[in-house]
């Protein structure tokens, strides 16, 4: 106005300098403010009738609609608005065992020494002393326990999977648990570490000798041996004998078997649990089954442009073989670095180093819970929207790191579930794509 810019109704300038009088001056300028207010006026009732008053009810009503749908599929939604972001979900990282899985383990082959055992509990083609000192390993050093009914019912086995199929494998070869473990006391347990894939207790006998058992990875176990006890109990140098060993875990894990190894040692002081100079007693595969259905889901998520991706602390040869079986892996051809990767070799990358792999990984065998959050935070950091499977309490910190955590509401401890956005019942991979 002041300027000269704005015209009265004839043309000329509103506002001059030295001729215009200051009620002019007032008018015009209280015009200009009125037409202002009317104009944010009408731009507040648009936005007013654009925005209904009623949209943030119609949005939490259409969440919850899809909640009540989703817990038929088996997924309870824990928060709302998991529902829309699991819509938007670029990849999903999820467990082997017992997600992709069956979670029904059982050892389906065994090495004792060199021979293969065939069928694996088939107790009279091993002495007596290597069952003996498999009993009491196996019976001492486990989270598990062996109930046999007194009315001649079927032996009842609990405890992990794992230790299930280990524990049901021994009662066939003619373990007698309570009578091991009357007859041998704990003096020291180290309980099972998904750092060093192993577990192991140490023991006092009736006769006052100690025995340090172990169980764990297998070429984990392996790599601690020096000796091995063979079917006929003779004690053996494994020195020349550690390729056989190794291409029958390979063997076992390229056709999706857990390998599993167990070890002894005497020691003279009971306070120590020593790592190394073991003696192998035996390595077993333990089968567990890939779910029905998943390759369709998996294919479903490929097909919608979600990536799946597997993370398991399962060696990579037994990865590869699930991700294969379950369609994660298309060919051979596409296992290979980087899409496949051990936890221990992503976890010593640089953040920067790990953003760029982390986009390329489909499998990562061997992992740690630290591991899988370090993929979460390089994946999330390169712009995916990730969904992330768990059911440990070590699996907490990804899954809350995660953009969706979906815990396991059959084997998911509580830690996991309170940290979950979603909890699985069914503990099914394709509860996960419905």
């Amino acid at each position: 106005f002041f300027t000269g810019h704005t015209t009265k109704e004839d043309g000329s300038s509103a506002f001059v300098k030295g001729r215009t009088s200051v009620s002019d001056a007032v008018d015009g300028v209280i015009k200009i403010v009125t037409i202002a207010t009317n104009s944010r006026a009408i731009q507040v009732t648009i936005v007013v009738v654009a925005v209904p008053e009623g949209l943030p009810l119609a949005v939490t009503l259409t969440l919850a609609y899809s909640m009540r749908k989703m817990m038929a599929d088996k997924a309870l939604v824990r928060r709302l608005s998991a529902c829309e972001t699991m819509g938007s979900a670029t990849t999903i990282c999820s467990d082997k065992t017992g997600t992709l899985t069956l979670n029904e383990m059982t050892v389906v082959e065994a090495f004792i020494g060199r021979k293969k055992i065939n069928p694996p509990d088939d107790s009279s083609q091993m002495h007596s002393i290597v069952i003996y000192l498999l009993s009491e390993g196996i019976a001492q050093n486990t989270t598990g326990n062996v109930f046999v009914p007194k009315d001649g019912e079927a032996v009842e086995v609990s405890g992990s999977p794992t230790e299930k199929a280990i524990l049901s494998w021994a009662v066939k070869l003619g373990m007698k648990f309570d009578r091991v473990r009357s007859e041998t006391t704990v003096l020291h347990v180290f309980p099972f570490n998904s750092e060093k894939k192993r577990g192991g207790v140490a023991v006092k006998r009736i006769n006052s000798e100690v025995h340090v058992h172990w169980k764990g990875a297998a070429e984990m176990i392996l790599a601690s041996c020096t000796k091995y006890l063979d079917t006929d109990g003779q004690l053996q140098s494994i020195d020349g004998d550690e390729d056989f060993f190794k291409a029958a875990v390979d063997e076992m894990a390229a056709r999706s078997l857990r390998c599993v190894a167990i070890a002894y040692r005497f020691i003279l002081d009971k306070w120590t649990l020593p790592e190394e100079e073991l003696i192998l007693l035996a390595i077993v595969g333990i089968k567990d089954p890939c779910r029905p259905g998943v390759k369709d889901a998996v294919k479903l998520c490929r097909d919608a442009g979600v990536k799946v991706r597997m993370v398991t602390g399962d060696n990579l040869q037994t990865a590869k073989a699930i991700a294969l079986e379950c369609g994660i892996l298309g060919s051979d051809a596409e296992a290979n670095d980087p899409n496949i990767i051990e936890g221990k070799v992503f976890r010593a990358l640089s953040d920067k180093e790990r953003e760029k792999v982390a986009q390329e990984i489909t499998v990562m065998g061997r992992s740690s819970p630290n591991d899988k959050l370090l993929l979460v935070q390089a994946l999330r950091k390169g712009g995916d929207v990730v969904a992330v499977t768990g059911d440990g309490t070590n699996d907490a910190p990804a899954l809350h790191e995660a953009d969706i955590g979906l815990a396991m509401g059959i084997q998911g401890t509580e830690v996991a579930k309170e940290n979950s956005d979603i909890i699985i019942l069914d503990d099914n991979f394709a509860s996960v794509v419905k």
